[in-house]
């Protein structure tokens, strides 16, 4: 019955996804590069570890999709079995050999259908700060974002790899110039637990054979 709590200031700056491609020197300031800039009329302002820049989040992606299959087989097969003998009845009206007949047949069908029906919009600003400069001169950044009302808080990250040319002179950059984009838009609270099933569903849903 209480708030959710903020996670630590700068707590976003080495994530999950970007862990792998920054070393433990990831956060200290780096000279600046020796040389002319790429520009020769603008000089780019987000070079450095600490430079912060504003990633414009606008997400207004529709998805459908739909696939149904079939399947059905039919199999018969005949069996007959001669003894080579007749009945032994003198009295038989038949001089037949004795036989066995027999017959096998089997029939499997199988249906299966997925409907997929999705869309996002997400309009939404975040600041992130580069936490390393490649060898190659790009940038890597991570931020994220919270806002708590009430009982709830909205959680937003994002990381990723940026070109220094890509970043506008108000030092800001579209999502879709990000590379290896990492975009997190969540949140927790009461209105989340109430979403989730309860963990007995859970585990029943886990170990159910069906």
């Amino acid at each position: 019955m209480r708030e959710p709590i903020f996670s630590p200031v700068g707590a976003g700056l080495v994530s999950d996804e970007t862990a792998a491609i920054q070393g433990p020197q990831a956060l200290v300031p780096q000279p600046p590069p020796i040389g002319p800039p790429p520009s020769l009329y603008v000089e780019p302002r987000i070079t450095h570890v600490g430079d912060i820049v504003t990633v414009i989040i606008s997400i207004n992606d529709k998805a459908t999709l739909g696939n149904s299959t079939g399947r059905s087989q039919t199999t018969k097969d005949g069996v007959t079995i001669d003894y080579g003998f007749n009945n032994g009845s003198a009295s038989s009206s038949s001089n037949q050999p004795a036989k066995i007949l027999g017959d096998l047949s089997s029939t499997s069908g199988t249906q299966g259908q997925g409907n997929i029906d999705r869309s996002e919009q997400i309009q939404v600003s975040v600041a992130a700060v580069v936490t390393r400069v490649l060898a190659n001169g790009n940038l890597v950044i991570s931020g994220s974002q919270e806002v708590r009302v009430n009982y709830e808080l909205r959680q937003l990250t994002v990381a990723g790899i940026v070109h220094p040319s890509d970043i506008s002179l108000n030092n800001t950059i579209a999502y879709d110039h990000i590379a290896e984009a990492r975009i997190s838009y969540g949140g927790r609270g009461r209105v989340n637990d109430f979403q989730q099933p309860s963990w007995g569903q859970q585990v029943y849903d886990a170990v159910r054979p069906f």
